[in-house]
């Protein structure tokens, strides 16, 4: 029967895959290839128009999701009821039956800032393995870099001194999505996050102010808007107010007697709506002690257009523009196979071969190595955080990584921050790297002969 809920529990993440994964692994069961070393790299060829730099995130979810990589006997039930794999060897299914990762996993800390290219985490494991995780690895990292690198922007223009919301649950791709979209805006730079879920399980209090609806049903039953914020304050003593439902500068005039008059209490008001900048400044002369925060649709361009024309707003909320937009478009490649190293030669796809390092220099100078390289004063960013399928590395808080994050987008040369036409920084190839790469395409250009 369908299962019209389509909730996603631990226990399916295995089965979270493309079709291709689970037929490339029958396939290289069948033939004998399966408990080969594999090495995959996640990597971006080029960063989205616009963009300077990417901010890694999402790795947390993607070793819990290889901590619970499993097939149980419903599962492996249900792909066989499929008749897809009605040819597939009978070794296959017993492969999944005992099946536990157990590879290792080196990966760039979340929070950090790459560049094209570069791998953002790999995989060594037998090759069944490495290739079937492919799909929740892209799918995860490729979002949750998309939305901290976006945050990450949106702080780098609003200042440290800016407070930024993130309201984009409505707008994320889907219940899930929102809740990681939650997670690596805080991680990327921003203060809270209206998503109550999200906010208990990341041990935050959600925040928020209140809908048009309110008021306008208030308004309707009571009588007047101010009667409306009375009744929302006789809950919510000094909430928010959102002051634009019908005449922003006529509700903080009101807003404004009731204050010296000492009748109410006010934290802060919004403006959903109308010339932002204009608004904010009748406002804070009206309202010189009140908090004023600005929503609607903004992103980083719109914030540092209203920082520069001198917008009298303290903070942001934050949705469609943060949680959506051009894709991070990663990609999970072999690199490495029983110690061969191998390279895609496709046009505009190419990509290294063997197992790489990022090797990271003072100033955000970054030099593709191979892991056999030294340092040789540099930062190796890549770090061991699985081995033989056990996670090694602590997890680490939201508050370490925003930090990271931080401290990452600060060392970042102006080019590379700039909103308009910025620079991303060239990564340097080693010696090592470009003579290897040289040696696979001749050696794979003498093979399709």
């Amino acid at each position: 029967m369908e299962d019209l809920e389509l909730v996603i529990r631990p226990e399916d993440y295995s089965l979270l895959t493309d079709l291709y994964q689970l037929t490339m692994a029958a396939c290289y069961v069948g033939e004998s290839l399966d408990q080969r070393r594999a090495s995959f790299e996640l990597s971006v060829r080029r960063l989205p128009k616009g963009f300077g730099y990417l901010i890694v995130m999402g790795l947390a979810q993607a070793l819990k999701y290889l901590e619970n990589f499993r097939f149980n006997e419903a599962q492996i039930l249900a792909l066989q009821a499929t008749g897809i794999f009605d040819h597939a060897p009978e070794q296959f299914w017993t492969l999944l039956e005992g099946s536990r990762f157990e590879g290792d996993v080196w990966a760039v800390p979340e929070g950090t800032a790459v560049f094209a290219n570069e791998p953002l985490l790999r995989v060594e494991a037998p090759l069944w393995q490495a290739q079937l995780v492919e799909t929740y690895l892209l799918n995860t990292m490729n979002y949750q870099t998309l939305v901290a690198t976006r945050a990450a922007r949106m702080r780098d223009a609003a200042g440290e001194n800016a407070t930024l919301l993130e309201f984009g649950t409505r707008r994320a791709f889907s219940p899930q999505g929102s809740i990681w979209a939650a997670r690596a805006a805080l991680a990327g730079g921003l203060d809270a996050t209206s998503n109550v879920l999200a906010a208990l399980k990341l041990g935050r209090k959600p925040t928020g102010t209140m809908a048009h609806s309110l008021v306008m049903a208030l308004s309707a039953i009571e009588g007047t808007e101010s009667e409306a914020f009375t009744a929302f304050h006789r809950y919510f003593p000094g909430a928010p107010l959102l002051i634009d439902t019908y005449d922003t500068i006529a509700a903080a005039e009101t807003l404004s007697k009731q204050l010296k008059a000492g009748e109410i209490q006010l934290s802060g008001v919004r403006i959903d709506s109308g010339d932002l900048l204009n608004l904010s400044k009748k406002v804070r002369l009206l309202l010189p002690g009140v908090s004023i925060f600005a929503s609607g649709d903004l992103d980083e361009y719109r914030i540092a257009d209203l920082k520069a024309n001198g917008a009298c707003i303290d903070g942001y909320g934050l949705g469609t523009q943060l949680v959506t937009g051009a894709p991070v478009n990663g990609v999970y490649k072999l690199a490495e196979i029983d110690g061969i190293p191998v390279m895609k030669e496709a046009t505009g796809k190419v990509t290294y071969p063997g197992r790489k390092q990022i090797f990271r220099q003072t100033g955000m100078r970054d030099r593709l190595g191979l892991v056999t390289e030294d340092p040789n004063g540099e930062v190796p960013l890549l770090q061991l955080v699985f081995k033989q399928g056990q996670r090694i590395a602590e997890p680490e808080t939201i508050a370490q990584i925003r930090d990271r994050t931080t401290a990452n987008v600060e060392n970042l040369p102006k080019s590379a921050r700039q909103l308009e036409n910025p620079t991303a920084i060239p990564v340097e190839l080693s010696q090592a790297l470009s003579e290897l790469t040289d040696r696979t395409r001749r050696r794979d250009r003498s093979q399709s002969v």
